[in-house]
This record gives structure tokens, sequence and C-alpha cells, in this order.
């Protein structure tokens, strides 16, 4: 079944939830920028059937840059109403220094903030007492070191988000499963992930298309309701 999420990324992040079940984080697109100089400005567009991402980064000295990210996950839902969204703000500062001309490494800390829900209209007929309805905002924060080989016309980056997810606010009433998500929810408010990912990159100098494989573990608990893989495509654009 598909998962259905919003995401907004000022590095942009995650969320959201799966027709067949509730999903509380989906892993986003990682802003890979490759800076390498002062004043170079990189912009990503990239998703899937499901989302949308813009990703910004510039350098602002000779060894640090930053970046910016926002992006939407379309809501859909199934034919039974079952579905979700959600949202993410996040922003990154980073260190980067070119080993050689071509061989960068970059390092990133990152921080954001969101709001995900999920609604299961299917769970309330079985449990009258219930809106099927669950919300909470999220924080999110880490490093994302990366090591990128590139040429004129083509580059690969291998990367890695270590992370600290945490959630608040969390509200609404929804049985799955028999078992109370709130409560869940409340039970796994914190957790820390590991994101490694492979970002592929070609075409002409200012303008390439990108393909990203990103893998989401969740050290804290293996079983934690989420998406645990993302496959993106898009362009990204040195000016």
């Amino acid at each position: 079944m598909k998962n259905i999420q919003i995401t907004v990324l000022f590095a942009l992040s995650i969320l959201a939830f799966s027709a067949c079940s509730p999903q509380y984080y989906i892993p986003n697109t990682q802003n890979v920028p490759a800076i390498g100089a002062k004043g170079e400005t990189r912009i990503n567009i990239a998703g899937n059937g499901n989302q949308l991402e813009l990703q910004g980064a510039v350098g602002v000295s000779g060894q640090l840059a930053v970046q910016l990210n926002g992006g939407y996950v379309f809501p859909q839902n199934e034919d039974n109403g079952n579905g979700g969204s959600g949202k993410m703000l996040e922003a990154g500062i980073g260190y980067y220094n070119n080993l050689n001309e071509s061989l960068l490494f970059d390092v990133y800390a990152l921080g954001g903030i969101g709001h995900m829900e999920n609604h299961f209209p299917g769970t309330v007929s079985a449990n009258p007492s219930t809106t099927g309805k669950i919300s909470a905002g999220l924080a999110r924060w880490g490093l994302q070191p990366g090591l990128t080989f590139h040429t004129k016309y083509f580059s690969v980056s291998g990367s890695a988000r270590l992370l600290s997810l945490h959630y608040s606010n969390i509200d609404g009433s929804l049985i799955f499963d028999n078992e109370d998500q709130v409560k869940y929810l409340q039970d796994h408010r914190s957790g820390f992930l590991i994101e490694p990912a492979l970002t592929l990159r070609g075409g002409l100098e200012k303008i390439k298309l990108q393909l990203q494989l990103m893998k989401s573990l969740n050290l804290s608990d293996s079983n934690f309701r989420q998406d645990d893989s993302l496959l993106s495509l898009g362009l990204h654009f040195k000016l």
C-alpha cells in the first residue's frame, strides 16, 4: 500500500502515514549540496510520486555553508478515507573542505520542527468512542557528514544523517490493531535514527539529474511505525 504524508524541509524532513497502517515518520531527501567555494549556490528540486521538495544551499565563507529546505508530500486518501499528512521546516549550517580537486568532505548540523497527522475513519465503527485521528508536533536535530567525488558532468555522494527525533503535543483518539495509538506514540516520543544515503548526479555543468537512495534505521525501536527507505528523483542546479 502507498504511504501518504507531507514533509516540508527547511532542510526539510519527514513524517506521515501509510494507507495500511499509521506511520509517524518518513525520511525526506537529504540535501547533499557539495558546496566547494564561497558564494557557490546549489538548488535541488526533488521528490517522488508522493512528495515534492525544494532545497537550497550557499557557501558563506571559504569553509562555511548553510542550507534551507522545504517540501510537500501530497495528501491522498484510500477509498475508505484513511490517510494522513505532515510538514516540517529544517535548517542547517555546515563545514566543507576540498580534499583535492575532485573530492569534497562536508558535515552539516541540522535542526527542524514539524507536524504530522493520521486519520483512519475506518476504525471508528469498531471503536465508536474514538475520532480515528492522531496528530503531533515533532522536532529533529543531528549531524549529516558526507563525502562527494565530482567531475564537471558527474558526481557521487555518500552521506549519513545521525538524528534525534522527538514528538510533542500528541493529541487525538485512534485505536488501531486494538492498540491505543496516542499511548503508543507517547511511549515512543523520542528516538535515535541513522540514515545512510547514496546520491548520484549527472548531466551538464550547471544542471544535472539527481537520484538518491536512502535507508532509515531506527536505533531506538526497529519496529517503530515509520517508512524505512526513500527513493527520490530530481534536478540539481549549480549557480
